[in-house]
């Protein structure tokens, strides 16, 4: 198998699998229709994509001198994807004209990135597995296969969710799927707790 096709494989496994991003990505296919939530997809990715890009440039030396940083990001990650749950909890489920369309943000998207353990956890073994050399070709090589499938990626949680948008009419079906999808949040926040 070639590099790239081994890195191919080890993105897809990593970006495909259930995780906080993947959810709110398809909460946010459910409730404002795949358009909307693509900013969350190009957002996630990019933020990804960059965090990768550092950890395989260096950070990880950083992160190896002072491990309480990792932790504190760790933290900072499960306080941020309860804090998700509890406003997918809260909503009351009408799907508004006006608030169709705004769906995620760009920055949302990107910072769940940089506050998800998982994402961490992917970028440390993949720059492990495939960049240890730290020599720069590899990890601009890396960086942008991963991109290609990360996007790919979110994007069919998101597409997926879409899907169940015309089951999702009545504000109580859409409370079950935020409730449901929050759930999920919570429980995937605590199990990185428990790593």
């Amino acid at each position: 198998m070639s590099t790239a096709l081994s890195m191919a494989a080890f993105a897809l496994a990593t970006s495909i699998t259930p995780g906080p991003v993947n959810v709110v990505a398809l909460g946010a296919g459910a409730r404002y229709g795949l358009r909307a939530s693509l900013r969350h997809v190009t957002g996630a990715t990019v933020g990804f994509a960059l965090l990768l890009l550092l950890i395989g440039l260096g950070l990880r030396e950083l992160l190896a001198q002072w491990p309480f940083l990792a932790r504190a990001i760790e933290w900072a990650g499960v306080a941020f994807l309860l804090y998700v749950a509890y406003k997918l909890v809260m909503d009351d489920g009408r799907i508004d004209a006006a608030g169709a369309a705004r769906g995620p943000s760009l920055m949302t998207g990107a910072a769940m990135q940089w506050l998800n353990p998982k994402a961490w956890l992917a970028c440390v073994a993949g720059m492990g597995a495939f960049a240890v050399s730290g020599e720069n070709a590899i990890v601009w090589q890396f960086a942008a296969i991963y991109f290609v499938v990360c996007y790919a990626s979110i994007a069919c949680w998101a597409w997926a969710g879409a899907s169940l948008r015309q089951a999702l009419r009545e504000p109580a079906r859409v409370r079950l799927v935020n409730r449901t999808m929050a759930l999920l949040l919570a429980a995937s926040a605590l199990w990185l707790l428990l790593e």
